[in-house]
């Protein structure tokens, strides 16, 4: 029998697709199986216009056996099979399918579509086979052929015997060796075999048949067990996105939710999508109440499932999910997308990302009916998630601000619990012009900060920050609804009146005794002045520029610290007794007056958290004053 060779371009190509296409061996059964699928497929649309074939689903599967022994690997299937013909057409010529042609001849109908549209994926069989063998019988022919290859070296055909319509794939495993990593015995192990089924082809519309080993106890021992094999189907068939949404109860989405490992709380919210339009699909969406352990790391990855059809195409593909939202799991299923001659790799084209922004807007309106019906349940979230939505804000340069903006909260000085923005800006009294903040690390440090003394006095509400993003959050949106954000701590509160200014002649007094505290401290602070915020406290330090005290210590704690510096200001209570003892220093004993600025510059900064440069020093200082 003549060996027939492949065409040059059909040869070179083989060998990219053995050595180079897949990165992943194990896709061969992913492809195998879609192909026995079609071949179902095409029974049953020649049954919608052929009277003399009977369509039942039922007699239809495909089956998957081992022979570990002779290092054979078999799947079958009871579809339209091939003719003599149709092998030399679809399996000597890389790269044409029959399926795609069987596609353009026939209008499809009742939602299902053909698979295997690119002509390739049979030939990733040789990635993990010596020989490769198929069988088949057409329909409507009593006559069957055998087609066989090696590889790249060609092809033959010969007249063959098979009982039934339908193919045979069969492939001789490679042997493993020194020189590949790869472990060829896996793909004889029935039950890593099943894995697999389950991985890429669970939700394939026809049973998947296998014979898995099992054990038992010996009849008539309780210790001695006989080994035995059980047909089983080991695909699910019908994923739960394409049941309907009104005969599916929450405890089907929560069941899928376990089974799919996506975490072992339970979801605080499910989405069932079915979006019909330019590009259609269907998903199962999920929004878990608690982070993996991972979450916060670098090794966590995101992404949702996508199939094509229900076949995988890839288990975690990042480009459905923006960054912000990347604790939501679930499946993406669509057969509009393109995919790229591998099926491993999508063209991140226009329809994925027409599919990403209708997640993204879908996850955003459910967050929001959480927020709004079911703050408590919210609130939660946000302990676990609201760290990931501020990050959106902040990155990308705050383009997606208006996308989740509605969605952060922050404690209030009022309400003394989180709030929102929209809920802050509800209780503005009218006269105030900007939403106030304050900075520290707790609720209860933030609460005493002098800096806040004159906003509270004004009866203005405070946003408390107290998460290392809080404040370049707040810096990146700039505004709220046209609303600026203040810190409580920066240069103009854009509260004063002229009643509350410091007395200008005592300021002006006192510029000489300002410029010699600054001399003192040299580069610690910017300036030395009188302070308009103050109330009950003798001192505080203050921002005079974009960057804040806060971002300086956070700044300051990472890796690679570029010495960013806030611009400091040290402010005094002109009006506090302390100040009278500073004065009075200034003009007796220039020793006791660098004591005194020491201290106070010393007190302002424990005041806001920041280290002392000198401890010893310093509370040596204390004892001198003591003394």
């Amino acid at each position: 029998m003549a060996t027939k060779s492949f065409q040059a371009e059909t040869k070179r190509l083989l060998e990219i697709v053995i050595n180079s296409i897949y990165s992943n061996k194990e896709v061969f059964l992913r492809e195998l199986i879609s192909n026995a699928s079609d071949a179902i497929d095409k029974l049953y649309y020649k049954s919608l216009t052929d009277d003399s074939l009977s369509f039942k689903k039922d007699d239809y599967y495909i089956k998957i056996t081992v022979d570990k022994e002779n290092r054979l690997f078999r799947i079958s299937d009871t579809g339209i099979g091939m003719t003599k013909e149709e092998m030399e057409d679809n399996l000597g010529i890389i790269a044409r399918s029959g399926s795609l042609d069987f596609k353009e001849e026939i209008e499809l109908e009742d939602g299902h579509d053909i698979i295997g549209q690119f002509g390739i994926g049979f030939y990733s069989a040789f990635m993990v086979a010596d020989v490769v063998t198929i069988i088949s019988r057409a329909f409507g022919s009593s006559e069957a052929y055998k087609w066989e290859s090696t590889g790249v070296e060609g092809y033959t055909i010969a007249p063959a015997s098979r009982d039934t319509v339908g193919t045979d794939v069969i492939l001789k495993i490679r042997e493993n060796t020194e020189e590949e990593v790869e472990d060829y015995d896996q793909y004889l192990d029935e039950l890593w075999l099943r894995s697999l089924v389950k991985k890429y082809s669970d939700f394939i519309r026809y049973p998947i048949i296998m014979e898995i080993p099992k054990t038992r106890p010996k009849e008539g021992s309780e210790e001695e067990y006989e080994e035995y094999v059980e047909e089983e189907t080991v695909n699910s068939m019908v994923p739960i996105w394409e049941r309907n949404k009104n005969e599916l109860t929450e405890e089907d989405y929560l069941n899928f939710y376990r089974e799919r490992h996506y975490g072992f709380d339970e979801p605080l919210k499910y989405m069932h999508v079915n979006a019909e339009g330019t590009v259609s699909f269907k998903a199962v969406l999920f929004i878990p109440e608690k982070p993996p352990f991972d979450f916060y790391t670098k090794e966590y990855e995101k992404g949702l499932e996508l199939y094509s059809n229900g076949v995988l195409i890839m288990h975690k593909c990042p480009e459905l999910l923006p960054d912000y939202f990347s604790f939501v799991k679930g499946v993406v299923d669509s057969e509009d997308l393109s995919l790229n001659i591998s099926r491993e790799m999508l063209q991140h084209d226009r329809q994925l990302n027409i599919i990403a922004k209708n997640i993204k807007s879908r996850i955003k309106k459910e967050l929001q009916e959480v927020l709004d019906k079911k703050r408590d349940k919210y609130e939660e979230f946000f302990k676990s998630f609201g760290r990931q939505l501020k990050f959106g804000v902040y990155s990308d340069f705050g383009q997606n601000k208006e996308i989740l903006e509605d969605l952060l909260l922050f404690y209030s000085s009022h309400e003394k619990k989180l709030v929102t923005l929209d809920e802050y800006l509800s209780r503005m009294p009218e006269e105030q012009e900007y939403i106030y903040y304050a900075t520290g690390e707790s609720v209860s440090r933030i609460d005493k900060l002098p800096q806040a003394e004159y906003v509270k006095d004004k009866g203005y509400e405070i946003l408390y920050l107290t998460e290392d993003v809080d404040e370049f959050v707040l810096k990146m949106m700039r505004t709220y609804r046209d609303k600026e954000f203040k810190s409580v701590s920066s240069k103009d509160l854009g509260l004063e009146k002229e009643e509350d200014k410091a007395d200008e002649e005592a300021v002006k007094e006192h510029q000489e005794m300002f410029a010699k505290m600054q001399e003192i401290l040299s580069d610690k602070v910017r300036t030395v002045r009188a302070s308009e915020r103050l109330k009950e406290h003798p001192v505080c330090l203050a921002n005079d520029g974009e960057i804040s005290i806060e971002m300086e210590k956070i700044l300051s704690s990472m890796p690679h610290n570029q010495k960013v510096e806030a611009e400091k200001a040290l402010e005094l209570n002109v009006n506090h007794e302390v100040f009278q003892a500073l004065k009075e220093a200034y003009q007796q004993s220039e020793e006791k007056f660098r004591l005194y600025t020491d201290l106070l510059y010393n007190q302002a900064c424990l005041i806001e958290g920041l280290p002392l440069e000198d401890p010893v020093e310093y509370t040596n200082n204390v004892c001198k004053i003591m003394k």
